[in-house]
This record gives structure tokens, sequence and C-alpha cells, in this order.
């Protein structure tokens, strides 16, 4: 749906009157799907939270992953196949990212790459492209690492999502250093700070000073 979650709501409740005073129960069925969409939503908000609470705090809150699942398994149901590749994603960035667990993260992690492909969603493939890319530079595959990170990060490019090329580059830097390319990582490096500097990525200029102090 393209309404916003508040219309959502004020469209259940008018459903409701309706069904109530006008005798039409039929429009509950409408309403009930319209309020699941407005739980996925604020389950997925919600994790996302969490998310970056961990990254700020690296103290896991257990409510993070049943949130992600919940939202992918209501999007699943509602057949919103982007919501579900969105949620499955970030259900696979728990396993990854704070459970240090690629195995366990790769189912969704797939199922989500395979969703976004199909509802071209490029955003939410370039996050999984990402870390796919980590997990096959944890199992010592660089060249595969190299081609995601890449990939994700012409996605990135493509829809002026600067923030997140400025990230993928201090990826690829680390890459590069760690293959003993030093000159590409700081060419790299130096495009990704003139690219964070230009969107206000803040975050992203701190990691590329602490890639660079060890070059």
């Amino acid at each position: 749906m393209t309404e916003s979650r508040d219309d959502r709501i004020e469209w259940a409740r008018e459903l409701y009157e309706r069904a109530v005073f006008a005798g039409n129960s039929g429009l509950l069925v409408t309403a009930e799907r319209d309020l699941d969409g407005v739980e996925a939503d604020l389950a997925l908000a919600r994790g996302r939270i969490l998310h970056a609470r961990f990254l700020a705090e690296r103290t896991e809150d257990p409510r993070e992953l049943p949130l992600f699942e919940r939202a992918a398994e209501v999007y699943r149901q509602l057949g919103d196949v982007r919501g579900e590749a969105e949620s499955l994603f970030w259900v696979g960035a728990v396993h990854q990212v704070i459970r240090q667990d690629n195995a366990a993260a790769a189912p969704a992690f797939d199922r989500a790459r395979e969703l976004a492909v199909r509802v071209e969603d490029g955003l939410t493939l370039s996050y999984v492209l990402r870390h796919l890319a980590f997990a096959e530079q944890a199992a010592g595959r660089m060249d595969a690492a190299r081609e995601l990170m890449e990939e994700s990060t012409r996605l990135r490019r493509d829809l002026e999502f600067l923030p997140g090329v400025a990230a993928n580059l201090v990826a690829l830097a680390v890459f590069a250093s760690g293959e003993g390319r030093r000159d590409q990582a700081r060419m790299l490096l130096d495009e990704a700070t003139a690219i964070a500097e230009s969107s206000g990525a803040h975050g992203v200029l701190g990691w590329a000073e602490e890639v660079r102090a060890g070059l």
C-alpha cells in the first residue's frame, strides 16, 4: 500500500464505523489487512532502531531478531514482497553482524536477494550484496567479495545513495589493503572521504580515517 501508517489507522477506524453502524461487516477483512501492514511496518522500524543502538553500544537487544522475523512473516502473508525482502535482510544482519554467524545469516540473505531482484528493489539488494561480500571475505574468497561489493556500489551510485557509496568504498579499501594493494586502497579512501564529506556522512568519515591510519 502507498498510504502512510496514520492513513491506514484512520481508514481502519472508518471501516469499523461502517461495519458497526452501516452493517457492512465485509469491510473488516480490509481493515485487518491494513492493520497487519501497520504492524509489520512498526516491527521493521523498531528493529532498525535496535540495530542502530547495537552499533553504538555493542549490546544485543533480545527483541531485535523477533521483530524482524515478525515483520518478514506478516509481509509474506500480505504478499508484500518488497517488505519481506527488507525484513529478511535484517534477519540476516542480526546473525552476521551481532552474532557473528555467517552460516545462520546465509538463508535469510539468499532469500532477501531473490525477492529484492524480483521486485527490482535496488536499495535492499545493495545492502544484501554488501553483507554477502563480508561473508565471502570471512571465507577467504576475496574475488567474490570484491565483485559483490562493487555491484552493491554500482547500485548505490545509480540510486544516488551517497553515504552508502562512501561506506562501500571504505570496505573496498579494506579489501585492497588486505591484498597488498595499498595505493588503490588510498585512492578508494580519498573518494570515500570526498563523498562522505559532501553528503554529511560523518560516521563514514571516521571509518575511512581508521582504515587510512592502518595503511
